[in-house]
């Protein structure tokens, strides 16, 4: 079997495709390859400097790219209001939505502007309200596709519930695999209720692996034990950014994709390498859990899918 890569891509001319932290890392390079395969792509970020720079590279390969900035803070439930109602007023519809910000580890607990955990607050509650504010647009696409960035972290991590944003007791890495198991649990779930209420579109997740980001370099407390083993390790069992994004493009675009699949690479303990379908830990496919992740986050946010489905 051949290797999947950026050049089994379709045409996605005439598609548009929403990409959140797009401005570095894994969401530069999945605008790149969707761009250069003609899909009108909105790389969403909190820096607009860096949005400009993002695009300057991204049209010095694609000099035809069809490709725009757009201010959006996963962290501020108001910037994702803000974005998804400007986004409705110039688009009737939305063919791809790739939910892949995030922030990894931080040393100390921090808070988004809504009180959330600042990875739980991030990483999923933001994408959650996002994707909820951007379903009419979804429902209006034919076939429109949400993947949603997992990762390997959580095959660690556990839904605590009587300590859901991390006030009582906060560890760095504990509460990244809690996000990313939840948006894992998030993805599935969503599979599941637009089957069961006809949506009519499909959710993935997709892990990059060990990818050389500045997620990585960035993200966890510097000299961790955890934190030098992996920089050890580095050379050997990690890949690049642009190989990190291709499990994530073949969610996006692949034709032969499982509705509700997750993706990563092949390598040693899904590592590195070409992308294939993922190991899913047990706890993420816990329907009760899932279904209660949802309600709650439903009340955090105040967004409700069905409220928006119904009034759509």
């Amino acid at each position: 079997m051949t290797d999947w890569t950026t050049a089994d891509i379709p045409s996605l001319g005439g598609k548009t495709a929403v990409i959140t932290g797009a401005t570095g890392g894994l969401g530069y390079e999945t605008a790149m390859a969707l761009a250069g395969a003609g899909a009108f792509v909105i790389l969403t970020g909190r820096n607009e400097a860096k949005g400009r720079r993002a695009i300057e590279g991204i049209c010095q390969r694609f000099p035809n790219a069809l490709i725009a900035y757009e201010h959006l803070d996963l962290a501020s439930l108001a910037s994702v209001a803000d974005f998804t109602r400007r986004f409705a007023a110039g688009n009737e519809q939305l063919d791809l939505l790739v939910n892949n910000a995030g922030v990894m580890a931080l040393p100390k607990r921090q808070q988004t502007e809504d009180g959330f955990e600042m990875q739980l607050g991030t990483n999923y509650l933001g994408h959650y309200a996002l994707t909820a504010r951007l379903l009419p647009q979804l429902r209006r696409a034919r076939a429109a596709r949400v993947v949603n960035l997992s990762s390997l972290a959580h095959r660690s991590g556990a839904i605590n519930f009587d300590d859901l944003q991390s006030r009582h007791s906060y560890r760095p890495w504990r509460a990244y695999c809690q996000s990313k198991l939840a948006m894992l649990m998030f993805s599935l779930e969503l599979q599941r209720r637009s089957l069961a209420a006809g949506w009519g579109m499909t959710s993935l997740a997709a892990h990059p692996g060990f990818a050389r980001t500045d997620l990585v370099a960035n993200g966890p407390g510097v000299n961790t034990l955890r934190w030098r083993v992996g920089r050890l390790l580095q050379p050997l069992l990690s890949q690049s950014a642009a190989d990190g994004a291709l499990p994530t493009l073949l969610a996006a675009t692949s034709p032969a994709v499982e509705p509700g699949g997750y993706y990563g690479p092949n390598g040693f303990y899904e590592m590195k390498g070409p992308p294939v379908p993922a190991r899913i830990m047990p706890q993420a496919k816990d329907l009760a859990a899932s279904a209660m992740l949802w309600d709650v986050s439903a009340t955090l946010t105040g967004v409700s899918f069905d409220e928006i489905a119904a009034a759509a």
